[in-house]
């Protein structure tokens, strides 16, 4: 097969348990099964992780940066779900 005919899988490892999958490259593979045994290969070979996912690149919907505005609304004109406006009391620390 050449390297056009091949699919494009996304790669995703999480290094411990716990933790979020993180993104960390893409590659072409046969199949679902070979592209989660290149990964393997590739990314994971010195135990850098615990758990891979693989997804054909054509299975994600993503949206643009340019289309933020339409995705989020930035509730400017309610200030009050903003916790800049709490006092807290001297005994709360941390947030």
């Amino acid at each position: 097969m050449s390297q056009e005919q091949l699919a494009v899988y996304e790669v995703f490892i999480r290094s411990n348990r716990g933790l979020d999958h993180k993104h960390v490259g893409s590659l072409h593979a046969e199949s679902p099964e070979h592209a989660l045994m290149y990964a393997r290969d590739c990314y994971i070979r010195r135990s850098e992780g615990v758990s891979i996912w693989v997804v054909e690149s054509t299975n994600i919907t993503a949206s643009q940066e340019d289309d933020i505005e339409s995705f989020v609304d930035p509730m400017d004109d309610k200030p009050y779900r903003h916790a800049t406006h709490y006092v807290l009391p001297d005994n709360v620390t941390g947030m």
